[in-house]
């Protein structure tokens, strides 16, 4: 039987490793440093600047996922909330 179309990534798809959080932000580090040296010319520094936004918004994602987990498991019962601090 033929594959069903839609349903298998493709190669390049199937070959991304999920990057770690701390791996996107040392990443979008570096971007800030390139683009804040002024060196690149126009059409480098627009690159760099969608490549940054990408990082972001899959950094986004990852915070967005950790919070549901978080919520889930405060929901859930298996974790309490710290208490604030007097004061506060």
């Amino acid at each position: 039987m033929a594959p069903s179309k839609g349903k298998t990534p493709s190669a390049p798809e199937a070959q991304v490793k999920e990057e770690s959080f701390e791996a996107i932000l040392a990443k979008l580090q570096r971007i800030v440093e390139r683009l804040e040296q002024a060196d690149l010319d126009l059409e480098e520094s627009l690159q760099a600047f969608e490549d940054g936004i990408t990082l972001s918004r899959k950094g986004q994602m990852m915070l967005n996922a950790a919070e549901q987990r978080v919520e889930l498991l405060l929901k859930d019962g298996r974790l309490q909330p710290l208490d604030p601090p007097h004061g506060e």
